[in-house]
């Protein structure tokens, strides 16, 4: 019996601090519809992540993915980095 794995949450964005060890934060930007006056608002949200090789610096733009809570707030996971700070 072959047992089906649910599907993961995935987010793309860019590392705002990685000072911590094997952890990064990562800030991620979406444009939202004012529901009443119709303009675009900018929305940050910011996830911890696990970084086990430590690999990431600020302003890589990466992908991540949901897993179980390794901490009292990390429940993320680097899965690439998408595209290196210059």
């Amino acid at each position: 019996m072959e047992v089906k794995r649910n599907l993961r949450k995935e987010r793309i964005g860019v590392v705002t601090s990685s000072k911590m060890e094997k952890s990064i934060v990562v800030a991620e930007v979406k444009k939202v519809k004012h529901p009443m006056y119709g303009k675009f608002v900018l929305k940050t949200k910011k996830y911890v992540a696990h970084d086990e090789k430590n690999d990431c610096n600020e302003g890589d733009t990466v992908k991540i993915m949901e897993t179980r809570p390794m901490s009292k707030t990390k429940c993320w996971r680097l899965v690439e980095i998408i595209e290196r700070a210059k």
